[in-house]
């Protein structure tokens, strides 16, 4: 049903302790009607992270290619002005940035064409 998308908000303050689980859940969810948005929160090393936003290469598990990209990671450390807090407009478009095509490529790997406009 092409009305139904979903997007998974995760905010993270550490590194995944089940890196390759992960991996594999997120190969396996590649064909469903979502987004995964991961923003990482704090001082850690957040490397692992840009491995599974699928930005550097299309992610893998268990020698199983992810169908597309669903993953947009973020970290909050990038956004953050010395002494004006946060930048929260800039956040919200690296945040979302992925979003119009990760819905259009599920849409069109589907066979779902978009409505007129009228």
């Amino acid at each position: 049903d092409p009305s139904n998308y979903f997007v998974l908000l995760i905010i993270t303050d550490g590194i995944i302790t089940d890196f390759e689980e992960t991996k594999s859940a997120l190969v396996n969810a590649s064909s469903l009607p979502m987004s995964v948005i991961i923003v990482g929160v704090g001082n850690e090393d957040f490397s692992a992270m840009e491995i599974l936003d699928g930005d550097n290469g299309c992610l893998q598990s268990n020698g199983q290619l992810a169908k597309r990209d669903i993953v947009q990671f973020v970290e909050l450390r990038k956004f953050v002005q010395s002494g004006q807090g946060w930048n929260k407009a800039l956040l919200a478009k690296a945040v979302l940035a992925e979003i119009p095509s990760q819905v259009c490529s599920w849409m069109k790997s589907n066979g779902f064409n978009p409505r007129p406009r009228t």
